[in-house]
C-alpha cells in the first residue's frame, strides 16, 4: 500500500508528520513526502496565515488529481480551525491540531493493527530519523495568547512530555544532531523541572543539541549555564521578537520591552560570544506607525541578529488583533520588502563575523561537486568533495551562494 504524508507549516507539524511516516512504514506502507499517486493521503495542515489556510484547503484537490478514489486523512491547525471546510470535501477522516494520535489509531486499522492512546502530547511514536538531524517534540500548546496568534486556540494549552521519554529518544537517535522543538518550548515543565533542567539532563550525550524557538522569559543565567554544560551545544538562539517597538509589543501582548530583549541578547553573548541570535518580525501590525517600523529595522543591527524570518501581518479570525484596523496591503508589502532587505544584510554580516573561526559542520547532501551542511550557528556551509553524513571540523573561507564556502580542518 502506498501512502503520502504531506506537510504544510511549522517544524512541529514536520515532526508529527515524521511520526506518521515512522508508523506507516512500520506497518508495511511505502511512504512518500511529496504529492504523487498513492492509496492513502495524510495531509497535515497549517493556519498561521490566511494564505497557509487557503493552501491547506487546496491540498484535497491536489491529492485527488493523482487518485480520485484514495483515502484522505486531514489533520493540523487549518482543520482544527474549520473542520467543516474539509468534511464538505468528502474526505475519509478529519481531526485538528489536537487528536492526531486518534487519527493514527484509525490509520492503524487499515493495516490490521491497533494503536494505543494516552493524553501525553498526543503520544505519537518517535519520528523517523534523518541521517543528520532528528527533531524531538518536547511539548505542545501555548498559554501566551499573543493578540495576533490563533495557534493557542487550535493547539490548546501547554502539555509537556515526560523528560524520561525525551531523553530516551535522544539516546536512541542515530542522527548527530538533535533539535528540541515544540509550540512554546520555553514553557516546558515536567517532573524534573523546566527547560533548563531538561537541557542539563542531556549533558552526557555526544550529539549536538539545538533548540527551537524560545521566548525572552527563559533567558537567564541558570538557562545559559545549562546550555554551556552540554558537551555539544549549538549556540543558535531563535529568540522570538515580532517587533522592535514597545508600543507594538504591548499591543501584541508580548510581555517584554525592546530594552529587555536587548538585555537578553547581551546576556547570551556574555556566555556565547559568537552565538547566532535569530528571530521573527512581523511587518505591518495594525496601528504600526513608520516610527514603530523603523525601531524594528534598527533593533536588527543593535541586537546583532544573525537571521530574520520576516512576514507581513495576516489577520486571523478569533484573535484580538483581528478586530483592529488593518493597514493597507501596499503599506505592509513595502515594509516587508525593507524588513527582508535588512534581514539579508544582517545575515551577511553574521557570516562575515564567522569567517576564519573554527566550526563544527554536520554535512548533509553531496551534489557531485560540493557537500552542503550546517554549522552550529546554522550557516549553510559548502565544501568541495563528498562528506555527506559526516561531522567534521571546518573553517569558513568566504561568502558563497546562500552561505559560506568551507575548508575541512
Amino acid at each position: 500500500m502506498k501512502a503520502v504524508v504531506f506537510t504544510l507549516g511549522c517544524k512541529v507539524n514536520e515532526v508529527e508528520s515524521s511520526s506518521f511516516i515512522a508508523a506507516l512504514e512500520d506497518w508495511g506502507a511505502e511512504v512518500y513526502e511529496n504529492l504523487c499517486p498513492a492509496d492513502i493521503y495524510v495531509l497535515n495542515t497549517c493556519a498561521v496565515t490566511r494564505e497557509a489556510e487557503k493552501k491547506s484547503r487546496q491540498l484535497i484537490a491536489r491529492a485527488r488529481k493523482f487518485n480520485p478514489d484514495a483515502l484522505v486523512y486531514v489533520c493540523g491547525c487549518a482543520s482544527e480551525k474549520d473542520k467543516n471546510a474539509f468534511y464538505e470535501k468528502g474526505v475519509t477522516y478529519v481531526c485538528g491540531a489536537q487528536g492526531k494520535a486518534a487519527m493514527l489509531a484509525e490509520l492503524a486499522k487499515l493495516f490490521g493493527r491497533e494503536y494505543a492512546l494516552n493524553n501525553a502530547c498526543d503520544n505519537l511514536p518517535a519520528p523517523k530519523n534523518s541521517r543528520t538531524r532528528t527533531f524531538i517534540k518536547i511539548e505542545d500548546g501555548c498559554n501566551n495568547f499573543c493578540s495576533y496568534c490563533v495557534i493557542p486556540y487550535l493547539r490548546g494549552r501547554v502539555k509537556s512530555r515526560p523528560a524520561e521519554e525525551i531523553i530516551s529518544e535522544v539516546n536512541l537517535s542515530q542522527s548527530p544532531e538533535i533539535v528540541l522543538t515544540g509550540i512554546n518550548i520555553s514553557a516546558y515543565q515536567s517532573d524534573i523541572g523546566g527547560l533548563a533542567e531538561l537541557i542539563s539532563a542531556l549533558k552526557e550525550t555526544e550529539k549536538r543539541i539545538r533548540l527551537g524557538s524560545i521566548e525572552c522569559t527563559v533567558i537567564d543565567d541558570k538557562f545559559l549555564l545549562a546550555c554551556k554544560s552540554l558537551k555539544n551545544f549549538a549556540p543558535q538562539f531563535h529568540l522570538s521578537l515580532q517587533s522592535g517597538s514597545n508600543a507594538v509589543l504591548k499591543a501584541m501582548n508580548r510581555r517584554y520591552t525592546r530594552e529587555q530583549y536587548l538585555e537578553k541578547c547581551s546576556l547570551i553573548y556574555s556566555y556565547f560570544p559568537h552565538a547566532a541570535i535569530t528571530t521573527d518580525i512581523i511587518a505591518g501590525f495594525p496601528a504600526e506607525t513608520e516610527e514603530d517600523f523603523l525601531q524594528s529595522l534598527s533593533i536588527i543591527t543593535e541586537a546583532r541578529l544573525a537571521r530574520v524570518h520576516a512576514f507581513a501581518f495576516s489577520p486571523r479570525g478569533g484573535t484580538v488583533a483581528y478586530k483592529m484596523k488593518d493597514l493597507k496591503p501596499e503599506v505592509k508589502g513595502e515594509r516587508l520588502k525593507r524588513l527582508i532587505a535588512q534581514g539579508e544584510k544582517a545575515a551577511y554580516n553574521f557570516i562575515d563575523r564567522q569567517i576564519s573561526l573554527p566550526q563544527q559542520v554536520v554535512w548533509e547532501e553531496y551534489d557531485g561537486e560540493y557537500t552542503t551542511g550546517y554549522t552550529a550557528g546554522y550557516i549553510r556551509a559548502y565544501a568541495r568533495g563528498d562528506y555527506s553524513g559526516k561531522v567534521t571540523g571546518a573553517r569558513l573561507v568566504c561568502h558563497y551562494k546562500d552561505g559560506a564556502l568551507a575548508e575541512i580542518i
